[in-house]
């Protein structure tokens, strides 16, 4: 098989190009690496790498030629950065997904993978959240990621493009970069646990969240793009539990093996108090199980970074 991955240098991408290449497939990676990283795609071969962006549907439409399956994980992936910069994110996380569809009708794309996001539920107060929930987005990011699900959805009755929406909750994991403005709580605390430096919680720190191991994800990914009868779903990608900050810092200290001082500031704007993913849709229709833990992946999380250092 034959793969365009956008967004294939940055965090998630990276290691769905990694699992691709590691199984005989053939890969080509869109990035304009902004914020992807060249060395996230080191040492991994089968590549042909395409410095480009998705805002420009003629680079989209080359890179999509001669492929059977497109995995669309590039976007501007920060809520803060939507709030900010609400016309940006617009462009990348909207006309670039069009830009993806219209290639996938051209090069006659068989599937197209979707990375959306638990961002869509908003503040919807029941949990855990389930797929058929009313979508009530807080934040511009969240409604991005929606109304891209929406031209999934009409592109496969349109045009016969196959696609599946996958929402990600908070996905952690190698290779995320703490220092980054895009980064999750997770990789901000591992990388001030490791070097002894306080932590600071945006609201009082009992905020949840249903943090997924990055190869979870992958899994998912795999799953969605070769699944037969699935075109067209939405599926929740979560681990299906609830961590609060809280518990989160006392695990990441564990795994480090020291403690350290925290403190708490105002929350920020566009972020939700508690979620949780009902994933029992992903178990029955695409044959999803995590298979890493959160306390799991937190361990080897840190593993890494120390490794890395």
């Amino acid at each position: 098989m034959r793969a365009l991955v956008t967004g294939g240098a940055g965090f998630i991408g990276s290691h769905i190009v990694q699992r691709l290449a590691d199984t005989g497939h053939d890969v080509v990676v869109l990035d304009n690496f902004l914020t992807g990283k060249r060395e996230n795609l080191a040492g991994i071969s089968g590549v042909r790498i395409v410095e480009d962006d998705v805002r420009d549907p003629k680079a989209v439409e080359a890179s999509a030629a001669g492929c059977e399956v497109i995995f669309h994980e590039a976007a501007i992936v920060s809520v803060p950065s939507s709030v900010e910069r609400p016309q940006e994110s617009h462009d990348v996380n909207i006309q670039g997904t069009l830009n993806v569809l219209q290639a996938a009708r051209v090069a006659r794309v068989r599937r197209v993978v979707f990375a959306s996001s638990a961002a869509i539920y908003g503040e919807e107060p029941t949990l855990p959240k389930v797929e058929s929930m009313r979508p009530e987005p807080i934040s511009p990011y969240g409604v991005e990621k929606i109304t891209s699900e929406h031209y999934l959805a009409t592109w496969s009755k349109l045009f016969g493009v196959e696609t599946v929406a996958l929402r990600y909750f908070n996905v952690f994991g190698p290779r995320q970069d703490p220092s980054s403005p895009y980064s999750g709580v997770i990789s901000v605390f591992v990388d001030r646990v490791l070097a002894g430096k306080p932590i600071t919680f945006f609201g009082d720190g009992t905020q949840s969240r249903d943090f997924v191991f990055v190869g979870n994800v992958v899994d998912a990914n795999i799953l969605a793009a070769t699944k037969r009868g699935v075109s067209g779903g939405v599926f929740n990608i979560a681990c299906g539990a609830r961590t609060t900050l809280v518990e989160l810092a006392t695990l990441i200290e564990r795994a480090a093996g020291r403690t350290v001082a925290r403190s708490v500031a105002p929350a920020r704007a566009g972020d939700i108090k508690d979620s949780v993913a009902d994933i029992d849709r992903a178990r029955a229709e695409l044959g999803y199980a995590p298979k890493v833990d959160v306390e799991d992946g937190l361990r080897q999380l840190v593993d890494h970074v120390r490794a890395s250092r």
